[in-house]
């Protein structure tokens, strides 16, 4: 899963993008500072709207989207603080380390 939002990033954030990755209250964050997907495509692609992937980075969303499906988690896609794109994936148990 990380891989693939890391990779998006960079393919699609063009040189030099800056990538950072965090922690919610109950998720994770994959944001970088690249040109971002238009407004319209985000809305299609929290959707779920057919084919909204494929107009964009072919498989790599829908990788994504499915393995947070299978674990019950939620999927958003945001515009970064500095442009860009912000993928938050929540409602993650994290375990307490002892």
């Amino acid at each position: 899963m990380f891989e693939n939002l890391f990779r998006n990033a960079v393919e699609h954030g063009g040189q030099g993008v800056t990538i950072w990755v965090g922690t919610t209250d109950d998720g994770v964050y994959v944001e970088d500072d690249g040109p971002g997907i238009p407004a319209s495509q985000r809305e299609k692609l929290q959707a779920n709207e057919a084919g909204a992937e494929a107009s964009i980075d072919g498989i790599g969303l829908a990788i994504v989207r499915a393995i947070v499906t299978a674990h019950d988690w939620s999927f958003s896609l945001e515009e970064g603080r500095e442009g860009g794109t912000r993928v938050e994936i929540t409602g993650i148990d994290f375990l307490e380390a002892t």
